[in-house]
């Protein structure tokens, strides 16, 4: 048998090529020129294109047969051929694609290299939860293999399946994983650059002033006094809930009035003016800075890796259910305050300080309250104006 003949590449045709006893036998395509088809002694069949690569000649592997079909091989011949024609080099296309990171060894990447270093531990958990999300889809497809496509289907499975905020913030995560690979030297595209976020509702419910004392009622009737106190600070201090409950005794300056609170949202510390109300409920707990460093330590502490209080759900839904009030969450609590000062005449710069708020954005939402007493102020005015005339 020769050891290189053309014949025309059918599925029957190849299938029924002998292997050699060793080595391997070569075969070219009647109908594609360059196109051949290689067999080994152990019956492996691959196509490959043979051209001449910069004054080199190359062979250039397609895919195996018949997993490969005869006419995807000669459409990748075709394709190869083109590349050659506009003076590319396939292998080192191929070289770049094989050595490129996977979605899952860029996102390590980023995290060691980056996050790790700049983000804090609630923020590392947030992304971790995001990127859960995504990481069983693309963790072992290469980068250059993600589409913009592929970025829109995964913000909209994301969506469908856990909401527009939680699609938007996968989104976000995935532009800045790979806007990082490109600044540390990655030669491709970002996928999900373009991408049109999900409008997002800002939430405005705080507790109505008819809604308060039904609120407070159920309160008192908390049989956790632990809870009842941690609900009644968030209330009073306007605090996140993650703050407050991982609030230590040596951040509170009781000569003051002042708690600091070391690592914020925004990533800056904060502080916050104590009033009455609070420094009653830290003078009752005092009692605990004896034994522990949290002014809220869980009771459970062989459940609680941190040894501060973590979760108070079920205790929330108990107050409202004994309140008989819906569609209130914890951080609603902020809120709460936020809006009753905007009510009470607060501008805007005091309501964001107070809550540590970062960029005015995050306090406009309180700005259609804050008009409240002006607008009375106005209508007080005009009615004076009318008995007067």
């Amino acid at each position: 048998m020769k050891t290189q003949t053309e014949i025309n590449f059918t599925k029957m045709t190849l299938l029924t090529l002998e292997s050699p006893q060793k080595g391997k036998i070569r075969y070219y395509d009647e109908k594609e020129k360059g196109l051949g088809l290689y067999v080994t002694s152990s019956g492996h069949k691959s196509f490959f294109i043979k051209k001449r690569i910069k004054g080199q000649p190359k062979e250039i592997i397609l895919g195996h047969f018949p997993e490969m079909t005869v006419e995807l091989a000669r459409k990748g011949a075709q394709k190869i051929k083109l590349e050659v024609m506009m003076g590319q080099d396939p292998t080192e296309e191929k070289k770049r694609v094989a050595d490129e990171k996977t979605f899952g060894e860029a996102y390590e990447m980023h995290m060691d290299r980056h996050a790790r270093i700049e983000y804090k531990p609630s923020t590392l958990k947030e992304i971790e939860r995001q990127i859960r999300k995504i990481l069983p889809y693309w963790v072992k497809r290469g980068l250059s293999s993600i589409t913009r496509q592929d970025a829109q289907d995964m913000h909209d499975r994301i969506g469908r399946e856990h909401g527009k905020y939680e699609a938007n913030r996968a989104l976000a995560y995935i532009r800045a994983i790979y806007n990082k690979m490109i600044n540390w030297g990655w030669k491709g595209t970002n996928p999900a650059a373009g991408i049109q976020k999900f409008k997002e509702q800002k939430r405005d419910r705080f507790i109505l002033h008819d809604e308060l004392p039904k609120f407070m009622e159920a309160l008192e009737a908390e049989p956790n006094k632990d809870m009842k106190d941690f609900f009644l600070t968030c209330l009073y201090t306007g605090a996140r809930c993650g703050n407050i409950l991982s609030m230590r005794w040596e951040d509170i300056d009781f000569s003051i009035n002042e708690w600091r609170i070391p690592d914020t949202k925004n990533g800056e510390p904060v502080r916050i003016p104590l009033i009455g109300k609070a420094l009653e409920i830290l003078n009752n707990r005092l009692h605990l800075k004896k034994s522990t460093p949290w002014v809220f330590p869980s009771r459970e502490r062989k459940k609680s890796k941190s040894g501060h209080l973590e979760e108070p759900k079920a205790a929330w839904k108990r107050i409202l259910d004994r309140a008989g009030l819906k569609n209130l969450r914890i951080h609603d609590l902020r809120r709460t305050l936020g809006s009753y000062q905007a009510i009470a005449g607060a501008s805007l710069t005091i309501i964001g300080k107070s809550l540590g708020h970062k960029s005015p954005q995050s306090t406009a939402i309180y700005a259609r309250l804050s008009n409240d007493p002006v607008r009375t102020s106005m209508e007080e005015a005009f009615n004076f104006t009318i008995k007067n005339q």
